[in-house]
């Protein structure tokens, strides 16, 4: 099967990664989208509990039969790196085609992720336009030889959402509604996620 992985902290997921994975499993041909939570991203010391941010995307995704929560990056050990996802992934189902799904703020900074040259070996790179995001092909292409090549991209309609703006305005008490699903915005309410602790 072919197989799309979108990976991310989930923290909240929101509107903007359920249009860009149904975009990517129309446009590529995907038989299934595995949102796959991040278990502690090296990059971010201050995400959620990864059972709150499972949970939440399994509540965004559970209308749709093409989407599944896919827990190998949670259920193992740290460092989290992409390139040891894939490479898990490969092992435990070789007879997989994997599309690895990001948006264009990732590719631009691609470069400085671990084993980036081996991760284009792994998978095939999906990359949906990001309002504000403008890769330069010829500079990645030297950072990491052979990424032009093997990108394609994803037409989406362009949204700025970003999981940290939404912490923000749940911690605001601004409403969530429209830009998360109700069931994600009832979660994050239920457990006060993104409550100033109190001092």
């Amino acid at each position: 099967m072919r197989i799309g992985i979108l990976g991310g902290t989930f923290d909240p997921p929101h509107i903007g990664h359920l249009v860009i994975g149904d975009q990517a499993r129309a446009q590529l041909g995907l038989d299934r989208v595995w949102f796959t939570p991040v278990g502690q991203p090296p990059h971010k010391s201050n995400t959620s509990l990864a059972e709150d941010r499972v949970a939440m995307t399994r509540l965004a995704i559970d209308d749709y039969d093409a989407f599944e929560v896919c827990l190998v990056d949670v259920e193992r050990p740290p460092p989290h790196y992409t390139v040891h996802l894939f490479e898990e992934l490969r092992r435990r189902w070789p007879e997989h085609e994997f599309w690895f799904i990001i948006g264009a703020d990732a590719l631009i900074d691609m470069p400085r992720w671990q084993q980036p040259r081996r991760i284009l070996e792994l998978a095939q790179i999906a990359v949906a336009h990001r309002p504000r995001y403008r890769p330069h092909l010829d500079e990645l292409e030297v950072a990491i030889p052979g990424i032009s090549r093997a990108i394609v991209w994803v037409d989406t309609p362009l949204t700025d959402l970003a999981s940290n703006d939404l912490q923000r305005r749940a911690r605001l008490g601004l409403p969530l509604r429209y830009v998360v699903t109700r069931e994600v915005s009832d979660y994050i309410q239920a457990h006060q996620l993104y409550a100033v602790p109190p001092a």
